[in-house]
Order: structure tokens, then sequence, then C-alpha cells
């Protein structure tokens, strides 16, 4: 069985597991240890799923076996910040894991437009390198587009507020706004609520969508949601997303790579 790789903006780290406890033919996980990987590690934990802690030197160290082995390597969301360094360090990750993979998911969607060409700026790597996509085959927005399962759902949701401002908020997102804020332009200082709710309010935002994606790894999910709805005076709505189309894209690489080796 091949070696398929993860390379993830952590904003994915509850569909990775999910993908994970969903996949028993996973016989090896191999969780590259950096800065960015211990929200996951501990979800893995709680979810009683064994992986080994790897250094990118050595996972020149594990061989092929008869099970499928699959490695994540988990990136900062500070990369939002600056669009082009985000796609330099996704494709340098890319190239380096290509050494040992055969076949690699981007968790990543185009992310200003930096992502959208990956299937050709790659394809002189010795193994596919695929990213979201939708059923029809386009590169996915962002994360809510992909939790939402395509551009067509999201611009359906955006306009049933009629221009009215919702920030739309995943377990994920409820977890980490502050940061996300900052990388996304919004406000230089999340911590001023009095600033941050000023350029919100001049945004026109007034709603919060609380993203029910079914997955439950963030135990504090509804809490934040209310807190965040509360400092800057939102309206709560409650939304359904999913993970079927990260589950989607993972299981036709799989198949694709699968098929490659037999």
């Amino acid at each position: 069985m091949p070696i398929l790789t993860f390379i993830a903006c952590r904003m994915f780290e509850d569909e990775i597991v999910h993908i994970v406890e969903s996949d028993s033919s996973i016989n090896s996980l191999l969780i590259v240890d950096n800065a960015d990987c211990a929200g996951l590690v501990g979800k893995l934990k709680d979810a009683g799923r064994y992986y080994n802690l790897v250094t990118e030197d050595g996972l020149s160290d594990f061989q092929k076996d008869e099970g499928l082995i699959l490695i994540v390597e988990m990136l900062e969301l500070a990369l939002h910040a600056k669009p082009e360094n985000l796609k330099e360090v996704v494709y340098d990750k890319a190239r380096a894991m290509s050494e040992y993979s055969d076949g690699i998911l981007l968790f990543y969607g185009l992310c200003g437009n930096v992502l959208g060409k990956v299937d050709t700026d790659l394809a002189d790597l010795p193994c596919p390198v695929r990213i979201l996509k939708e059923d029809n085959g386009n590169v996915i927005d962002d994360c809510i587009g992909a939790v939402l399962g395509s551009r067509a759902a999201y611009l359906e949701k955006l306009t049933s507020f009629h221009g009215v401002g919702t920030f739309f908020m995943t377990p994920m997102w409820a977890a980490h706004w502050r940061e996300m804020v900052v990388s996304a332009g919004l406000t230089p200082n999340p911590d001023d609520i009095k600033l941050s709710k000023f350029v919100f309010d001049y945004a026109g935002y007034k709603n919060v969508a609380k993203m029910d994606t079914g997955l439950h790894y963030e135990k504090q999910f509804e809490p934040m949601v209310e807190e965040f709805a509360r400092l800057f005076e939102f309206n709560i709505i409650d939304m359904k997303a999913g993970p079927e189309l990260m589950v989607s894209c993972y299981e036709q690489l799989k198949k694709d790579v699968v098929t490659e080796h037999n």
C-alpha cells in the first residue's frame, strides 16, 4: 500500500481527525513534529488513535509495509496574512514531501487566489499533488466553503442574509478567531474589543453563523461562539455544515494512487 501525505492548514484539524477515525485501512499514522501539531495530536489522543511523532528528517526512516501510511504536516494559521508567502511555503512543503509520498492532498482552498494552479504548477513532482475541490472540479474558496461543500452553497448562504454582514464560524474558527481576524487583515489587535467592534460595525457585521459540522472535537464550540456574539453584539444563526467534501477528496486520491500501484 502507498504513502499518502496531508499538508494542511490548522483550520482542518477536525476534518483530518475524522478521516483518520473513519478509515481502518490506515495502518501507520505519522505526524510531523512541529510547532503547529499540538492541536491535532491532542484530538487524536482524545479519540484514542495511535500515531507516531516524527521529524521531517526522520520520514525517510519509515518503510512501506502492507498497510496504508498517512503522513500529516500541519502549517501555521499566520501564513494567511501574506498569500504569496503561503503559496511559497505550501509549494516548498509539497516538493519536500513528494520524496516520500505516492500522493499529496493539500487541505487548502484558493486562499487569496494563490493556490488555484497546484495541478499544473506542481505537475513535475514524482507524485500527484491535489487540493480540495468540489465535484465539478473547482478549487474551493476557503475552509468555510469546504465545510459547506461548494461555492454555490457558500454564495447561497451569503445571499440569504440580504446584505447583512455575517461572520461564519466553524469550531476551529471559534477556537482561533483572534489569530485569524488579524491574519485576514480585519483588525490589528483583536484583544482591543472596542476597536474590533468598531471595525466589525463599519464592515456591516451583525450576525455570527455557528456552523455545526457534525464534528465535536472542539469541546467548547458553543460557549466560544456565545462569547464572540456577546463581545460584538451579534445575533447567532445556526447553520449546518459537514466534512463530506474533504472525505471525498481524500477517498478519490487514495483510490487513484492505490489503482496506480496495483
